[in-house]
C-alpha cells in the first residue's frame, strides 16, 4: 500500500463501526496525513474481499525502534469479524517479520480488546505489559515453531 491508495483507505474504514475504529486508532476519523506518516514507519497493505471491496488493513514495521522487534497493526471490517481474517493476516505478518529476521512482534491495544488479545495468543506465548487503559502484548518469533504459523485459507464470502 502506498499514499496513493487512500480512497481504499477511506473506503475501509467506511465499512468500520465508530468503535472499531476507536478501538484500533484511538480515534474515529483518520486523514491522509495520519497514513502518509504510517506508511513513513510501517509496511502496510489493505485486504480485499471477492468484491474487491477493502475488509482489512494490515501494517508491519519497526514502530517502537528497537532492534529485531515488530510491531503489528491489524483492523478487519466489522461485517468480517469472526472468520478468521484477523488471525490469518496475523500469521502472515508474522511470517513476514521473522523472514525479514524479527526475534519480537508486538501490538499494542486497548486491555479490554479481548479478541484482539485472544488473536495473538493465537500466535504464540504472549507477554502483556499494562499501561492504563492499553496493554502491550510481545510475542517472541522464535518461540513459535513454523507449524505454529500456518499458512491458512479463509473461506470467501
Amino acid at each position: 500500500m502506498t499514499a496513493a491508495d487512500w480512497d481504499l483507505v477511506a473506503a475501509f474504514h467506511a465499512r468500520c463501526s465508530e468503535q472499531n475504529l476507536l478501538r484500533r486508532w484511538g480515534r474515529t476519523r483518520l486523514t491522509p496525513r495520519d497514513l502518509t506518516r504510517l506508511l513513513a514507519q510501517a509496511q502496510c497493505w489493505i485486504g480485499l474481499d471477492v468484491d474487491e471491496r477493502p475488509l482489512a488493513l494490515v501494517c508491519l514495521g519497526p514502530v517502537s525502534r528497537e532492534p529485531g522487534v515488530v510491531d503489528l497493526g491489524l483492523q478487519v471490517a466489522d461485517d468480517h469479524h469472526r472468520r478468521g481474517i484477523g488471525t490469518a493476516l496475523a500469521r502472515q505478518a508474522a511470517r513476514m517479520a521473522r523472514t525479514r529476521g524479527a526475534h519480537t512482534l508486538i501490538a499494542f491495544t486497548l486491555a479490554s480488546n479481548a479478541p484482539m488479545l485472544r488473536l495473538l495468543e493465537r500466535l504464540g506465548p504472549t507477554r502483556r505489559t499494562r499501561d492504563g487503559p492499553y496493554v502491550e502484548v510481545r510475542i517472541a518469533l522464535d518461540a513459535c515453531a513454523s507449524d505454529a504459523l500456518p499458512h491458512t485459507r479463509t473461506a470467501p464470502t
